[in-house]
């Protein structure tokens, strides 16, 4: 139903209530329209008919100063480019481009876009740079598009982790190894008992290449923080010998493997609390088991609502990347 719609049967319905209770003045208190109005919508539907009551289209006004779509472009454009230069230093290199606006009217502009301030700017030009190249900052985190981690294509940046489990009795500290595809959101986890070592991460690599193969993903990249487990010589010989590009977040910047920091968070709250809430766990093969059961349910069925996926699967993500890269190959 559009709003014309709704506008035209609430003035039906009026008509109709006024001729049922007999009462204008009631009826027109009811819906909130005064009498005068009643009493036009009255004579218009008198002499034209009930269709005559459906609201009137409005052009829309043309104002002779409006910019044009081109012109507003162009103003974003520069002022992502140059974000520290604020709306009166920007008309020198608009007017470069031909674009002759006053820098009050630049300024609405960049208002009405999220890019009022420096702060903004900045953010915006760090999140389009995450996007476009895999280079994320500080000012990528906060910026007017969301932070959000990006890949061209699915195994092309993998974020690796790892989730400390806890001390099982009987057990000993559990870890878990995580990964997960940038582009498609398809997660891999492996439970370890004891110490995180570069041997283990190194042949976590193997068993990651293996699973990613098996829904067609090629790994060619993996991002990590700096802890010992990825910058131990096992685990960068190891990338190496695969053929790997490995990238490292800054130091104390678990931000920029926001894709894995968020994956934990999930697995935290919906898989390993209820899970050790239904009883004592001291078997690793079951609690292995249970996991993996939760990580195929992930993958495949458990739609995510964050603003990259959209309600999506990885499952879907990856089928529509992929369909997607066959019309461009074509």
């Amino acid at each position: 139903m559009t709003h014309e719609d709704i506008v035209y049967d609430r003035r039906v319905r009026l008509i109709e209530y006024a001729a049922q209770c007999g009462n204008v003045t009631h009826a027109c208190k009811v819906f909130g329209v005064s009498r005068k109005t009643y009493y036009e919508w009255i004579k218009t539907a008198g002499e034209y008919g009930l269709s005559a009551l459906l609201p009137k289209d409005r052009r829309k006004p043309h104002q002779p100063n409006a910019m044009t779509p081109e012109e507003v472009s162009t103003i974003l454009a520069e002022a992502v480019a140059r974000p520290t230069l604020g709306p009166k230093s920007l008309l020198r290199h608009l007017h470069a481009r031909g674009v002759h606006r006053s820098a009050s009217g630049v300024a609405n502009v960049l208002r009405r876009h999220h890019l009022g301030t420096a702060r903004l700017r900045v953010a915006a030009l760090a999140s389009l740079t995450a996007a476009e190249a895999g280079q994320v900052t500080d000012a990528a985190q906060e910026g007017p598009f969301g932070f959000c981690m990006y890949a061209a294509q699915p195994g092309h940046v993998v974020s690796l982790d790892t989730f400390y489990v806890g001390r099982l009795k009987g057990v000993g500290a559990v870890w878990q190894l995580t990964a997960v595809d940038v582009a498609t959101r398809h997660a891999v986890v492996q439970l370890i008992v004891g110490d995180k070592t570069a041997a283990i991460a190194a042949a976590f690599l193997d068993d990651l290449r293996r699973a990613l193969r098996r829904v067609g993903i090629t790994v060619t990249g993996v991002l990590t923080d700096n802890g010992p487990e990825f910058t131990g010589r096992a685990f960068r010989d190891r990338a190496a010998a695969m053929g790997l590009r490995h990238h490292r977040i800054p130091p104390r910047s678990p931000n920029h493997n926001s894709v894995c920091e968020r994956f934990h968070g999930t697995v935290l709250r919906e898989f390993y609390r209820p899970h050790f809430h239904r009883g004592r766990v001291d078997n690793m093969a079951l609690l292995d088991k249970s996991l993996r059961t939760w990580v195929h349910e992930y993958n495949n069925h458990r739609p995510n609502t964050g603003d990259y996926m959209r309600g999506r699967t990885p499952r879907q993500v990856r089928l529509d990347l992929n369909r997607r890269l066959r019309k461009t190959a074509a």
